[in-house]
């Protein structure tokens, strides 16, 4: 053993860490946000939520990425806390999947069979064709999938640096005695807890152990106890997300700590009673890299088997342990996700959606509140318009800089485009509370100066108020649903009502003329019709948002805008339809 050995086992162990975090990565955004939506579903029954944790984990390749994303969910108040607990359980069974790859590297044979199945001798294959992807399919998917290839072979390679790095350890007096000191199981529980905690990957952790194995440097002595205290050092990265989270989040890394310290009891008290009692001829035999991923998966089931009937108990210690504070108001919690979900992007996306969702309820709802009190002026409905268009105002705010930083993030196609599309339709849902407070102000007035309208005003105002509620519908579902068809019909409609106000101001005119409106009432009503015509406009502009997040190339709302019109055709038959509609 030389300074090149330990040299080209820190490379060992950079080509792995890299490659786990391009697979993770790439995996994540072939999941998208399915990810969060599987976890939305999460009941209460223990055994379908340990196996949600077990595949969700087997999509990301990281036990720890899981975890932090469900302190991020149980932060925002999505999620429940005890609804985690049995996905917790779960996601420590489906990290052991890693060792199980990993463990091919100790395949042993002359078949060609077997020989194709030790990753070394399939990994130059799966490099091409993850190169051959990445570089030259124009499909995203095809290309993420080539990422994970890449980031397989990677991972492999690394792992077979390592394996030859640590191999003449085995004929060194020093190495041996120093292995011969992990029999004692607290040392092994404690090295195996602090270098994971050092490096934050137990698979990580696991491929050194198996790369040792493999070169016959450590018995299951010494493997079993570093195995256990690798699944309690795994939990520090959830740990350090929980820090400034709310009690209930800090709960879910409690409980993942938890149980991995109670499963290593329990299967070390058991280790060390059989070593005692019967002294197994297998705990001196030299470990393999498939004995060490069986040991890896036992020592995870085992603790979710043991475990699992006295989840409500561990729920009562968690939270008997981590009490309640006095809540406080933490406003960005209440208009953008969690900062932690920003570990899994297309989670973070799905849930910016959600709250892009509620701007637009509290928009429309805004405008039809408006709608109510113009000439049925209530205090308290006033009082409801402006306390919703300070929670716009906040999260335009929150949500928009949350925007920004997902955007900074590696995101697949669709999800970029997603994000866009959030970016513009945000400041428009905005603007239409703006334009609700405007009707307010005018509704304020009118009752202020007791200003009453001719019928033929009422009545144009009333029309265009049908078609501004249509129009408002239209754009919501077209939003919510990713509804194109809905999308299509705003713009023909946002002809009419632009004609319509305009028609209306030249009415109003016709009305001073002949003395039957005044001057004082004909500045309220142009006001009313200027933000009824922009109402119609920002309803326009989130329809091209949900154009947007269905174009794969730039998309340009003004070509759009005048392709559409100089089509004729079904756009002309959809503004004939609308102006039959609402007419005065």
């Amino acid at each position: 053993m030389n300074i090149f050995s330990f040299l080209k086992f820190i490379c060992g162990i950079s080509f792995f860490l890299f490659g786990m975090k391009i697979m993770s990565s790439e995996l994540e955004k072939l999941t998208g946000g399915r990810l969060e939506t599987v976890l939305r579903n999460v009941t209460s029954k223990p055994l379908p939520s340990l196996l949600l944790g077990a595949l969700i984990t087997v999509a990301m390749q990281s036990s720890s990425a899981v975890t932090v994303m469900l302190v991020g969910l149980v932060n925002s108040g999505i999620m429940a806390f005890s609804q985690t607990v049995a996905v917790t359980y779960g996601a420590n069974i489906g990290t052991t999947l890693t060792a199980w790859i990993l463990s091919l590297s100790g395949l042993s044979g002359d078949s060609v069979a077997l020989q194709l199945l030790k990753p070394e001798n399939f990994s130059p294959v799966l490099a091409f064709a993850g190169v051959f992807f990445s570089m030259f399919s124009k499909k995203e998917k095809r290309r993420s999938v080539g990422s994970v290839f890449v980031g397989f072979a990677v991972l492999m390679y690394g792992m077979s640096f390592m394996t030859d790095a640590v191999a003449p350890l085995a004929e060194i007096p020093e190495f041996t005695s120093f292995v011969g000191l992990l029999d004692n199981p607290l040392l092994g529980v404690l090295i195996g807890t602090v270098f994971t905690c050092i490096i934050q990957s137990s698979a990580a952790s696991i491929g050194i152990l198996q790369a040792l194995a493999i070169s016959g440097s450590i018995t299951y002595a010494a493997a079993v106890p570093v195995v256990t205290g690798l699944n309690i050092g795994t939990c520090i990265t959830a740990v350090l997300s929980s820090v400034g989270a709310t009690p209930k989040a800090k709960r879910v890394a409690f409980m993942h700590t938890a149980v991995n310290v109670f499963g290593t009891v329990i299967c070390m008290t058991a280790f060390v009673i059989a070593d005692i009692f019967f002294h197994p001829a297998v705990f001196e035999t030299n470990a393999t890299a498939w004995g060490i991923a069986a040991v890896h998966t036992a020592f995870n089931v085992i603790t979710a088997a043991v475990l699992m009937p006295f989840t409500k108990q561990l729920v009562r210690l968690a939270e008997a342990v981590i009490k309640d504070a006095p809540e406080k108001k933490k406003d960005s919690h209440l208009y953008c996700p969690d900062e932690r979900l920003l570990v899994t992007p297309s989670v973070a996306v799905t849930e910016c959606f959600s709250f892009t969702l509620k701007m637009s309820d509290t928009a429309r709802t805004m405008i039809e509140n408006a709608f109510n009190v113009l000439f049925n002026y209530d205090k308290k409905e006033a009082e409801k318009i402006t306390a919703a268009e300070d929670r716009l105002d906040r999260y335009e705010d929150a949500l928009g800089t949350y925007l920004v930083k997902v955007s900074s993030a590696e995101l697949a196609d669709s999800d970029s485009r997603t994000v866009s599309g959030m970016l513009r339709a945000i400041g428009n849902f905005e603007r239409l509370g703006d334009h609700a407070v405007n009707l307010l102000d005018a509704a304020t007035e009118i009752n202020s100066k007791k200003t009453v309208f001719s019928d033929s005003a009422r009545r144009e105002i009333e029309v265009l108020e049908n078609a501004l509620r249509e129009i408002l519908a239209l754009s919501s579902r077209a939003f919510a649903f990713n509804d194109i068809d809905a999308a299509s019909h705003v713009e023909p409609l946002e002809e009419v009502v632009d004609g319509l106000t305009e028609k209306a101001k030249a009415n109003h005119v016709e009305r001073l003329k002949n003395g039957s409106c005044t001057i004082e009432q004909g500045f309220v009503f142009n006001d009313i019709m200027t933000n009824f015509e922009r109402i119609s406009d920002h309803c326009s502009n989130i329809a091209g948002a949900v154009l947007e997040l269905n174009t794969d190339g730039a998309f340009d709302m003004h070509r759009y805008l005048n392709g559409i019109k100089e089509s004729h055709g079904e756009f002309d038959g959809e503004v004939r339809r609308y102006g039959e509609k609402y007419t005065f």
